[in-house]
């Protein structure tokens, strides 16, 4: 696994681009969209919607991926 960020592409309102992201967060972002049973395409566009103008895509990726696991993480908390 790589620590560097390596460019993965998704197709956002019909138009390919490219993400940096680091391993990490990338095959946190599939699991998320496994389980959740959206294409990444999709999650990926539901993330861009919510970042706004300030925070670039990769960043409220980031973001968006450690939100996840802090709730998993409260949710097991939760059930011990």
């Amino acid at each position: 696994m790589s620590g560097r960020p390596v460019k993965h592409s998704v197709t956002l309102k019909g138009h390919r681009t490219s993400i940096s992201l680091e391993d990490a967060f990338w095959m946190e972002l599939r699991r998320i969209s496994a389980e959740t049973n959206k294409p990444i395409n999709a999650l990926v566009a539901d993330i861009d919607v919510k970042r706004g103008t300030r925070l670039g895509l990769a960043s409220a990726i980031r973001v968006f991926v450690l939100e996840d696991l802090k709730a998993q993480l409260e949710r097991a908390q939760m059930d011990a």
